[in-house]
């Protein structure tokens, strides 16, 4: 009998890896792993005084929730700050980043849909 994909997740045992952009990343939920389909639900930490390489996805929609610290977003042409309880949408082909501007660990919600893939990261500031 084939085991069936997770649909249970303990964060404790989510290892960490870093993607394109430089975030450090827990997927919480990706379809190759888990019983979810078509989107992702990780969690990035950007540590106080960096930032994401600037970068956009040509296919994917993201969401971003800030969870915990302070930070300082490039969204397409706008720059604005964000802090915990803050939402932003990303559309596909948007670039964007984040700075952490705080002294504690910048936390992020990303939900993507499709899910996320590191060959639809586009990194733009080389």
């Amino acid at each position: 009998m084939s085991e069936r994909p997770a649909c249970h997740t303990r964060y404790a045992q989510i290892a960490p890896f870093e993607t394109r952009d430089g975030s450090e990343i827990r997927e919480l939920m990706h379809p190759a792993h888990h019983a979810v389909r078509s989107q992702s639900l990780a969690e990035a930490i950007v540590e106080p005084g960096a930032a994401t390489r600037l970068h956009l996805h040509r296919r994917t929609e993201e969401i971003y929730h800030v969870t915990a610290g302070r930070g300082r977003m490039r969204l397409g042409e706008r720059v604005f700050d964000l802090e915990r309880g803050d939402t932003v949408v990303i559309a596909p082909g948007t670039p964007h980043n984040v700075r952490n501007t705080g002294h504690l660990p910048l936390k992020i919600l990303c939900a993507c849909t499709p899910a996320y893939m590191h060959e639809d990261t586009e990194l733009l500031d080389l």
